[in-house]
């Protein structure tokens, strides 16, 4: 019970477009336990789309196109699937005539081309399209391994999920055996996405389902278990069976169990303790209050923040001593804690942290060398009344500014989130 999705249109080749319509598509598919096993974007080009079909329809069951399905000549996904079926195209003057009636609601009369969205594959089943001109296809293909489907669908996000909601879930389920499909995510934070993998791949080399995907971005880690089974009952405990062992080699190392990013699971936290937070950022620039304020809710817990981009910034609002700079640099561990400090006090907030750093890609020569970052977390008074402040180093081989800034930014999250028991 395997798809493929093909999206149509040399619009979505440029970086001015992107396909959404596969992740309907795909979630959709999933709920039935249809597993999507390759996704496809191709041009207007009806060689090359036609045999895009044919190399899916001789992997996959399911084949679903979206677009292409316009008047005009660059709209040619009915020309592609005839010629990869071998199929003639027949006028449907019933539809012609439906196309014409719903010019004529806009008084408007009908162009000559719009007939070509008329024209149907010899053998499909016609999808109505109750949101735009262009009816849809469902085209039965009987193979020697047993019977294929083509869909054919609009390009438009509106009209493809109601066609496919009305029109194609209703012929898909006789033809799905009870599957579900159940997932897992686990993030880590904290470790390197190979020591990741040799850590875990023991475990999950074992099966083949769950199927396992670890996926790393900015320091962020996720591993996701996706189970097919008969039932849920079967699909929860084979994520069970495989997750239990993942999790006790990770430990503490997994921040969340459901998807959830860090700012997320620290807001939790914060709102639990009735707990206060508020950043000084350099070398971010903001980003790390971006990251927290892009929480529904935070303001109950957010308080807010500097950006104390200079050395005259650091001292004049967070009162971080020039001398300090001067003999440690502004990119240093002394620099990072005055900087939590000193926003700690200003804001009266529970908790407060600081990332100064160089970001590069390049550097003056008096800090510290690019891709050096400093993290500093002030928390409440200790008992003996000493300011409970630490503060982190890492140093990224990198200098690719965004990417040293994002990291960053997860470094903060995640020294946070370790403090916050």
């Amino acid at each position: 019970m395997n798809a493929e999705i093909i999206a149509v249109g040399s619009e979505m080749l440029t970086p001015d477009r992107v396909d959404t319509n596969s992740l309907f598509l795909t979630d959709q598919l999933n709920v039935l336990g249809v597993e999507v096993v390759a996704k496809h974007v191709i041009g207007d080009d009806r060689d090359r789309l036609a045999d895009a079909v044919r190399r899916s329809l001789s992997a996959s069951r399911f084949v679903l196109i979206s677009g292409g399905l316009g008047p005009t000549e660059d709209d040619v996904t009915r020309d592609a699937v005839a010629m990869a079926l071998n199929r003639r195209q027949i006028y449907n003057s019933e539809i012609g005539e439906g196309i014409e009636a719903r010019f004529r609601r806009m008084n408007r009369a009908m162009p000559e081309i719009n007939r070509r969205q008329a024209m149907v594959i010899e053998g499909a089943e016609v999808l109505s399209n109750d949101r735009g001109t262009a009816p849809g296809q469902w085209i039965t293909v009987a193979e020697g391994q047993g019977s294929r489907v083509v869909m054919i669908l609009p390009g438009p996000p509106h009209e493809l999920k109601a066609m496919f909601t009305r029109e194609c879930l209703p012929r898909l389920a006789p033809l799905v055996p009870p599957l579900v499909i159940r997932t897992r995510v686990y993030r880590i934070s904290g470790m390197s996405e190979s020591d990741l993998d040799q850590t875990i791949s023991p475990i999950y080399k074992k099966y083949e389902n769950p199927a396992t995907t670890v996926l790393a971005h900015n320091g962020d880690l996720q591993v996701h278990l996706r189970a097919r089974c008969s039932t849920e009952e079967d699909a929860r405990a084979l994520l069970d069976e495989v997750g239990g062992p993942i999790e006790a080699a990770l430990g503490s190392l997994i921040y969340s169990f459901n998807s959830d990013p860090l700012e997320v699971i620290i807001g939790r936290k914060l709102a639990a303790a009735n707990a206060t937070l508020a950043v000084a950022e350099s070398a971010t620039g903001g980003g790390l209050a971006e990251r927290i304020t892009s929480v529904p809710g935070s303001s109950a817990y957010f308080l807010g923040g500097f950006v104390t981009y200079t050395r005259r910034m650091k001292t004049e609002f967070l009162g971080v001593s020039a001398a300090l700079m001067e003999q440690h640099g502004a990119v240093s561990r002394e620099t990072a804690e005055a900087m939590a400090l000193g926003m700690r006090e200003r804001a009266g907030a529970t908790w407060a942290v600081s990332i100064t750093g160089n970001a590069g890609p390049t550097t003056d020569g008096h800090d510290a060398p690019v891709g050096s970052v400093f993290i500093g977390i002030a928390g409440p008074d200790s008992i003996s009344g000493l300011k409970n402040v630490e503060t982190f180093h890492r140093i990224w081989p990198s200098s690719d500014r965004p990417r040293v800034r994002a990291f960053a930014a997860q470094m903060a999250l995640d020294m946070l989130n370790r403090q916050l028991k």
